[in-house]
């Protein structure tokens, strides 16, 4: 055997040993959706939990499993790092379609946040200052918030006042509307706020309107088919949009 075919061999076996680790076994998958449940549980005992959540206490593996058979139950690992592992008698099929009911209502009702963008110049005329706080209402009046830029450029940049007071004038004037839940500050060439809607202003949810139609920013599908997981309150990303460019 020349040197090039014993360096591919032992390249070779260098990968077979990292698949197999250092027992000669085949790794096994590092990341497990669901809890070991049943046979699946290879721990001498665990403490355990039945199904009404009372306590039975430390237990043989194979007595929890003959009775968790006897109550035609699963016995599912529900705390893997404890010493001895907690384990719970219940209906796991029930428990993962109760658990997909859950994640499916806390879909429907999280809030999505739409922050809207509107850009000012400091010295905008009577005329378009209208028009622009039109759209900033508009926006509060529906439950986003709106992030106001206003845009310094040339000499304009040394006179930071003029923005600082017309976001204040454009704050008052729709504080029936919205609150200032960023104050004004200076951001490069721009002065930056932001608003946001008054509690008392309609709220956008992800639910489906009255007349059955989903609204633009409706979450894509329920995910039927995957293995369920308990509902996790997750922050919403707010999602921006540019209204003048």
């Amino acid at each position: 055997m020349d040197g090039r075919s014993e360096g591919s061999l032992a390249a070779g076996d260098g990968s077979l040993s990292r698949l197999l680790g250092s027992t000669g076994q085949p790794r096994e998958e590092q990341h497990i959706s669901e809890p070991r449940i049943n046979d699946r549980i290879r721990v001498p005992e665990v403490r355990l939990v039945g199904p009404n959540g009372e306590q039975v206490g430390i237990v043989r593996v194979e007595d929890a499993l003959r009775l968790a058979q006897e109550a035609d139950l699963d016995l599912v690992e529900v705390a893997p790092t404890a010493r001895p592992p907690v384990c719970k008698l219940m209906d796991f099929g029930k428990y993962k379609y109760e658990a997909a009911l859950k994640a499916r209502e806390a879909r429907k009702n999280q809030i999505n946040t739409v922050i809207k963008e509107i850009k000012l110049r400091p010295k905008i005329d009577p005329h378009d200052y209208g028009t622009k706080k039109g759209h900033v209402v508009r926006f509060l009046s529906a439950g986003d918030k709106v992030k106001v830029t206003i845009m310094f450029r040339g000499r304009e940049q040394s006179r930071p006042e003029l923005g600082f007071r017309l976001l204040q004038r454009l704050a008052e004037d729709v504080a029936d509307l919205g609150f200032v839940e960023s104050a004004p500050k200076q951001d490069g060439r721009n002065m930056i706020m932001v608003l946001a809607p008054n509690k008392n202003v309609g709220v956008k949810t992800d639910a489906k309107d009255e007349d059955g139609e989903g609204r633009e920013e409706a979450l894509q599908g329920d995910g039927d088919g995957e293995a369920p997981a308990p509902a996790r309150d997750e922050e919403p990303q707010p999602r921006e949009e540019v209204v003048e460019a």
